[in-house]
């Protein structure tokens, strides 16, 4: 897959639902919006905007969610944007659900903040880490900014909010790129 070819998945297959009162590509163009205004890097706001792009490389994310089957979602995508992207934007897509987990445990009240499908599919993913996993999670160098995506995660699910569009997010991802990747 090329950052063309990623891209793309969110014009073909965005407006698919993935549980979710918007959209995927809706949700993805409020992520980046959200990176955005928060003044983060280029790296950060390019993992916001493809964090969940594993919905759209799996085969059948409605089926995962009608099945209540987790994806795996953020190591689909992990293993996706390695090829072209460094550490810096693959860690925090590969993490983001490990955030979720760890703030479901290390903040009282961020839980039932979570939306219902959030909910449901924290459950599938494991639950809220427990005490242990939370202070390996901490020591993550990545730990910050997969905090961070995934903040900006259950932020970006408001109905019709305006975005910049996927050109917009395109190329802020083309200067990411690794050496060699396009």
């Amino acid at each position: 897959m090329n950052l063309d070819e990623a891209f793309d998945l969110f014009e073909a297959r965005g407006q698919e639902s993935y549980g979710e009162a918007i959209t995927q590509r809706a949700h993805a163009l409020q992520s980046g919006l959200q990176a955005e205004r928060a003044g983060a890097s280029a790296a950060l706001v390019t993992a916001a905007v493809l964090h969940d792009i594993g919905h759209l490389l799996h085969r059948d994310t409605q089926a995962a969610y009608d099945s209540a089957t987790d994806d795996r979602h953020e190591a689909i995508a992990a293993k996706a944007l390695a090829p072209l992207f460094g550490p810096e934007v693959v860690e925090p897509v590969r993490l983001h659900v490990h955030a979720k987990r760890y703030l479901c445990q290390a903040e009282p009240g961020y839980h039932d903040a979570l939306s219902e499908t959030s909910k449901m599919t924290l459950h599938l993913q494991g639950g809220p880490m427990t005490a242990e996993e939370a202070a390996v999670f901490r020591r993550s160098p990545h730990f910050d900014a997969a905090l961070q995506l995934r903040r900006w995660d259950e932020a970006a699910k408001v109905p019709d909010l305006a975005t910049p569009d996927l050109t917009h997010y395109r190329a802020i991802a083309r200067t990411c790129l690794s050496t060699g990747a396009a």
